[in-house]
C-alpha cells in the first residue's frame, strides 16, 4: 500500500515549471512582461537555435538590487500583489510571481542588473534553480537575463519541442503581439544574429502596426475610437474588401494584455454583417480599456483568457465602435487591392471568365476540316476536368469509347457504296449449299440507363433526370470528392509548376510557425517553399492544379487547419492538406461548365461512388415526381 509523502522541493519546482514554461516562447513572454512591469521603455529580445540554445532579454527598467537577486528566483517572491483584495483589480502583466523560479528550474540562467542611479551592477548565475554567489559586475542600467540550455534537465519536455524555425516563429509571434500591445516601448527582436523586428516606440499604434504587420496591412486599416459605459475601444480594423481567409489577423488587448475572447470576435464580426464577403474574416488590432474590477485575468496560467463582469456592455462597446468606424468612412476606396490572378497554364476552366465565355459562344466557330483517313477528335476530353490529371482514372472506359465512336461516325463523310455486279444464274440442278447453324450469343443484363442531363442552375447545381426522379447535384462538392479520393489513393508525386518569379507570402506568426513545421509535407503536395524570415515564405513552385492567385489563401487555410490540432497527428495533418488541396483544385460554384464534364460528374454520382464531399456535406438532393407535383398542387 503506497504511503503519503511530500515531494522534494526540486521535483515540485519541475512540476510547477511545466505549467508556466511550455516552450521558448513562454520564457520570452514571462521575461518581457516582467521588463514592462519594471518600467522599461526599450526591450531587446535575442534568441539562438529557436530559443532552445539561448534566450537573452535586455531592458532599461528599474533594475534589481544586488541583495534581492537570489530572492527574485524564489516562488511567488516577485508577485506585485500585497493583499487578497488586490486580486480583484490586477493592473500588472505579471502577478503570480513564479515565472523566474520556473524558468531557472529547467535551464541555466545568468542575470546582470543595475538599478537606476546605482554606480555598479551585480551578476548572479543559477543552474537548475540553485543560485550561486552574487558578484559585482559592470552593466548598463536595467536588467539582462540570459537563459541557456532550456529543458536540459527535463528530457521528457525536450522531445515535444518542434524545429528551430517553428519555435523561432512562435517567439516572433509573441514579440509581435507585445509590440502591438505597447506602442510606447521600443522593441527589437534578433534571431540568430539577424534583426527581424524593430518598433520605434513613439507611442503611436499605427507605427507599431506598420513595423509588426507590414505595409500592406497597415495601409488598409480604418481607425476605431469609441466605446460606452466606461469602456474604451480604440485601434484599427481592416476594410471590408480587405478580408482575410482566416481569423489569424485578429488581435485583442484588454488593459494592455493580449487576450483570446470569443465574445470580442463575435462583436467584431457582427459589425461587419452584410459588409464582408462570405468566407472572409476581418482583421483588427483593438485595445479595450475598462476599470480593472470589471475584468478577471486570474483564469488560466497563460493569462490570455479573461472573464468580464458585464459581457453585454463589452460586446456592445466593441460592436458599436467598429460599426461606427466603418459607417463613418467617406470615400470607400480601399488601399489594399487583391493580387491579380495569373495562371501560367492555359486551362479553359481556370482562365476564362463569364464575359469571355459569352463572347466566344456568340462568335462563329470555324468549320473543322474533315479528313477521310482520320476520325474527328472529340470536342471535349473528360480527363481534363479540373486539371490535366484530375479525372484521368475516373472516366468510364465503356462510355467514352461509345461516345468517341458515335462522334467519329457522325463526323466521317458518307462513302459511296459500290454497286454489286449482277448475280450469275445458278443451274436448277445444282444442289443448294447447306445453311450454317446459328450460334446463340449470351446477352449481358442491360445496364441501368444513364441519368439524363437536363441543365444547370445558378452555375452551381446540375439538374439530372432518372425516370420520374429529379436530382440536384452540387458540382463543386462532387468534383471535390473525386479529387480527394484520387489524391488520397495516388502513390505518384504531385505534378508541380515552377514559378517564373518566386512568390513571397506573408503570414501571421502563428500560421508561419505551423507551416514551417510541415515543410516536408508541403513538398509532398507540390509546394516548393523556404523560410524567408519575418513571417514570410518564399514559394518557388506550386501544384499544377493551383492558380498563383490562390497560393496565399491556400497556405492560410492549410496553416489554420494545422493550428486547430491536425499537426499533432501526421495522418490528420495529411488529411487536412488533402481537404484544402482537393477544394482548391475543384470546379467552383459560379463557373461556367461544359455539359460534357457535367455528364461525367452525373455518371460518378449515379454509380454511387460519390455520396458526400470530404467535409461531410451531401452531393445530391432527390426530388420525386410526386413531391414536385405536390408543390404545384397537382397531387
Amino acid at each position: 500500500m503506497p504511503h503519503i509523502q511530500q515531494l522534494s522541493p526540486h521535483v515540485a519546482d519541475l512540476i510547477a515549471a511545466g505549467e508556466v514554461v511550455e516552450r521558448p516562447a513562454s520564457v520570452v513572454k514571462e521575461l518581457t512582461e516582467n521588463a514592462i512591469d519594471a518600467g522599461a521603455s526599450a526591450l531587446v529580445v535575442e534568441i539562438q537555435s529557436g530559443g532552445m540554445g539561448l534566450i537573452r532579454v535586455t531592458d532599461n527598467g528599474c533594475g534589481i538590487a544586488p541583495e534581492e537577486m537570489p530572492v527574485a528566483f524564489l516562488r511567488h517572491a516577485t508577485s506585485k500583489l500585497r493583499s487578497a483584495q488586490d486580486l480583484g483589480a490586477i493592473g500588472t502583466l505579471g502577478f503570480r510571481g513564479e515565472a523566474l523560479a520556473a524558468i531557472s528550474a529547467v535551464s541555466r540562467v545568468e542575470v546582470l542588473s543595475r538599478q537606476t542611479g546605482a554606480e555598479a551592477g551585480a551578476a548572479l548565475c543559477l543552474e537548475g534553480g540553485a543560485p550561486g554567489e552574487v558578484t559585482p559586475a559592470g552593466c548598463p542600467e536595467g536588467t539582462t537575463i540570459l537563459v541557456r540550455d532550456l529543458f536540459y534537465n527535463t528530457p521528457a519536455r525536450q522531445k515535444f519541442m518542434k524545429s528551430d524555425s517553428a519555435e523561432a516563429a512562435a517567439v516572433a509571434a509573441l514579440v509581435q503581439q507585445l509590440a502591438l500591445s505597447r506602442p510606447e516601448v521600443s522593441i527589437r527582436y534578433i534571431r540568430d544574429g539577424k534583426e527581424e523586428l524593430h518598433t520605434p516606440g513613439d507611442g503611436k499604434l499605427l507605427s507599431a502596426v506598420y513595423a509588426a504587420r507590414g505595409r500592406d496591412f497597415a495601409l488598409g486599416l480604418t481607425e476605431v475610437d469609441g466605446g460606452g459605459e466606461g469602456i474604451s475601444v480604440r485601434g484599427y480594423v481592416t476594410q471590408p474588401l480587405a478580408g482575410r481567409g482566416s481569423r489569424s489577423m485578429q488581435t485583442f488587448f484588454c488593459c494592455g494584455r493580449v487576450i483570446k475572447s470569443p465574445l470580442l470576435t463575435a462583436a467584431l464580426e457582427e459589425a461587419y454583417a452584410n459588409r464582408q464577403m462570405k468566407g472572409k474574416f476581418p482583421g483588427c488590432v483593438l485595445h479595450i480599456d475598462l476599470p480593472l474590477y470589471m475584468v478577471d485575468v486570474n483564469v488560466h496560467p497563460a493569462k490570455t483568457v479573461v472573464k468580464f463582469v458585464n459581457e453585454r456592455a463589452v460586446f456592445s462597446a466593441v460592436h458599436h465602435a467598429v460599426k461606427d468606424a466603418l459607417d463613418g468612412r467617406a470615400a470607400p476606396a480601399p488601399e489594399v487591392r487583391p493580387a491579380a490572378v495569373t495562371n501560367p497554364r492555359q486551362d479553359f476552366y481556370q482562365t476564362m471568365d463569364a464575359k469571355t465565355f459569352r463572347e466566344r459562344q456568340a462568335a462563329p466557330s470555324p468549320r473543322p476540316v474533315r479528313r477521310e483517313a482520320a476520325p474527328a477528335r472529340p470536342a471535349f476530353d473528360p480527363s481534363e476536368l479540373g486539371g490535366r490529371s484530375l479525372l484521368r482514372d475516373s472516366v468510364q472506359p465503356g462510355f467514352d469509347a461509345l461516345q468517341r465512336r458515335r462522334e467519329a461516325a457522325e463526323s466521317a463523310p458518307a462513302e459511296k457504296r459500290p454497286v454489286p455486279p449482277p448475280a450469275k444464274q445458278v443451274p436448277e440442278a445444282a444442289p443448294a449449299a447447306p445453311a450454317p447453324e446459328p450460334v446463340q450469343e449470351t446477352m449481358a443484363p442491360p445496364a441501368a440507363a444513364p441519368w439524363r442531363y437536363a441543365g444547370e442552375v445558378l452555375d452551381t447545381y446540375i439538374i439530372a433526370q432518372d425516370g420520374d426522379d429529379v436530382y440536384l447535384i452540387d458540382k463543386h462538392a462532387a468534383h471535390e470528392r473525386i479529387n480527394f479520393d484520387r489524391m488520397r489513393a495516388s502513390q505518384e508525386p504531385v505534378m508541380r509548376q515552377t514559378l517564373l518569379a518566386p512568390l513571397a507570402v506573408d503570414l501571421s506568426r502563428e500560421q508561419y510557425a505551423a507551416l514551417l513545421d510541415q515543410l516536408p509535407l508541403l513538398e509532398d503536395f507540390g509546394f516548393e517553399a523556404e523560410d524567408f524570415g519575418q513571417g514570410c515564405l518564399m514559394v518557388r513552385a506550386i501544384p499544377s492544379d493551383l492558380d498563383t492567385g490562390q497560393v496565399r489563401e491556400t497556405l492560410e487555410e492549410l496553416a489554420d487547419k494545422l493550428l486547430t490540432g491536425a499537426a499533432a497527428d501526421p495522418a490528420s495533418a495529411r488529411d487536412a492538406m488533402l481537404h484544402t488541396m482537393a477544394c482548391k483544385a475543384s470546379i467552383k460554384g459560379g463557373w461556367k461548365s461544359d455539359p460534357a464534364e457535367l455528364r461525367v460528374l452525373i455518371g460518378k454520382v449515379q454509380s454511387g461512388e460519390i455520396q458526400y464531399c470530404p467535409h461531410g456535406r451531401p452531393v445530391k438532393v432527390k426530388l420525386t415526381r410526386y413531391e414536385i407535383e405536390k408543390m404545384f398542387r397537382r397531387a
